[in-house]
């Protein structure tokens, strides 16, 4: 029998989450292991039920081995899965699970957590009366298996490929489309079109400038629907294009992991009067907002200071910051420029000086690193009043069931939850019907430009065309 292709939700995200961190991978599998599947029949026919898992190694956007995953339900439909990777990653992600061999991929390989995925996990899933509808149980089920705080038995890019597919399942079980599952997984109440954050400046790992800051970012929360404000993030795309190619040359305008420009602008201050003149030439001053993502573990200092120059080794040590010298710098730039939001601002473990900036800004103080979307860490934050705001990736806790809980607590808490791409991404589209399903009210998946981070946004467009009369969250993205 012809199995039916669905294409219900979107695929994907990277493993992650834990209170411990990474390590090491395992040795290599044969590729015999990477390729086979579960033979065991499955013993029920209803859509609800689990009739093959497989998964295979395949490649991200840049050019490293990823996991993707085919489940096959019982009524003969196909849920695929692809599993995301960052670059930037916090120290108590759960563990990416990569085979270790340097002379393969550079050792970053994925045959060990395929070989989880064939030979420990489908066993216990296909015909033995699983049901895809309810999350909780299967990802129940893994994470018994696995048995470990940080998923590093099973890899964590091992259980969340599984865990994508059965919620893609789920939703094919109960006819109906993803983002509707979601919903009601997650009990929210109104679905809500998110404001997108179109990364169009890269600095920090995902640039070879100076700039130390990772990410600056448009938030069009002036727009009145999501197809308005891809046009306007598109049209100030391009403006942006031109200013940097006539200001820094023809090869400032190569894209970097997420589709961003990375001109060779030496200050953090001017990337952000870049972002101005960009937007006040495209017409949309007031319209669009901005939003940065420091990554600041990336710079910090054993002393605990943050070196601004710190791709550059040795200096001279005239940019580097005090923690509360860098968090004047941030309240100097929300008050000479229209920022909204602000990820990771300290490192993951300098609790007090998130602390500072959130209680001294009325802002969105975004916690990554800080949280690795993990609900333990979430419980700290929210206790130290350390930031307002989640970062939710998939891949750094693992499974959807506690993405969801992770949204779900930030929320309880007054929290803002913004989802998120990570900067190694495939076709999948998992996360835009995340966003709308848990009325998160912000996404942030890369500038308009390559076609893994324009899966998602134009998921999103199709979603709100389906949908219809469906709110926008604009100016209330924190609160939708």
């Amino acid at each position: 029998m012809a199995h039916q292709l669905l294409l219900p939700s979107k695929p994907l995200l990277p493993a992650a989450a834990a209170a411990t961190p990474r390590r090491a991978g395992r040795s290599v599998v044969s590729v015999r292991a990477a390729v086979s599947a579960s033979a065991v029949p499955a013993k029920a026919v209803g859509a609800e039920s689990v009739r093959s898992i497989r998964a295979r190694q395949i490649v991200d956007s840049r050019g490293n081995p990823t996991v993707e995953v085919d489940l096959v339900a019982g009524d003969g439909s196909l849920h695929r899965s692809a599993v995301p990777s960052g670059a930037s990653t916090g120290i108590y992600e759960a563990l990416e699970l990569r085979d270790g061999d340097k002379s393969v991929y550079g050792g970053k390989g994925v045959l060990s957590a395929v070989r989880n995925i064939n030979e420990i996990i489908a066993p216990k899933l296909v015909g033995v009366g699983v049901d895809v509808r309810n999350q909780n149980d299967v990802d129940a089920i893994m994470l018994e298996i696995d048995g470990t705080p940080n998923k590093s038995q099973l890899g964590a890019n091992a259980i969340l490929g599984v865990s994508l597919s059965v919620c893609r399942a789920g939703a094919g079980a109960k006819g109906v489309p993803l983002y509707k599952h979601i919903q009601e997984l997650s009990g929210t109440k109104e679905l809500v079109m998110p404001v997108p954050a179109f990364n169009v400046i890269n600095g920090g790992s995902h640039a070879g400038n100076n700039l130390a800051m990772q990410e600056f970012m448009l938030l069009p929360v002036g727009a009145t629907s999501f197809a308005e404000a891809l046009r306007m993030g598109s049209e100030v795309y391009h403006v942006l294009k031109g200013i940097i190619k006539a200001k820094y040359g023809q090869d400032a305008c190569n894209v970097g992991d997420e589709g961003g420009f990375a001109p060779n602008v030496q200050d953090n201050r001017e990337g952000l009067v870049l972002l101005m003149d960009a937007i006040e030439k495209a017409g949309y001053t007031g319209k669009i907002k901005i939003g940065m993502d420091v990554a600041a573990s990336e710079f910090l200092m054993k002393d605990g200071s943050y070196d601004l120059n710190f791709k550059n080794q040795p200096n001279d040590g005239a940019h580097v910051l005090s923690a509360p010298r860098l968090c004047d710098l941030y309240k100097e730039f929300v008050r000479d420029f229209p920022i909204v939001s602000i990820e990771d601002p300290f490192d993951q473990d300098d609790w007090t000086s998130w602390a500072s900036l959130q209680s001294s800004v009325d802002i969105q103080i975004v916690g990554d690193d800080l949280l690795v979307t993990n609900p333990k860490r979430i419980v700290e934050a929210i206790d130290k009043k350390a930031c307002n705001a989640l970062l939710l990736k998939v891949n750094q806790i693992g499974t959807v069931t506690e993405s969801i809980q992770a949204a779900l607590d930030s929320k309880a808490a007054g929290w803002g939850v913004m989802v998120s791409h990570r900067s190694g991404e495939t076709e999948d589209n998992f996360i835009a019907d995340l966003a709308v399903g848990l009325a998160s009210g912000q996404i942030k998946t890369g500038a308009p430009c390559r076609s893994e981070r324009l899966a998602k946004y134009n998921q999103l467009v199709r979603i709100e065309e389906e949908l219809g009369n469906v709110r926008y969250a604009g100016e209330a993205f924190r609160s939708p």
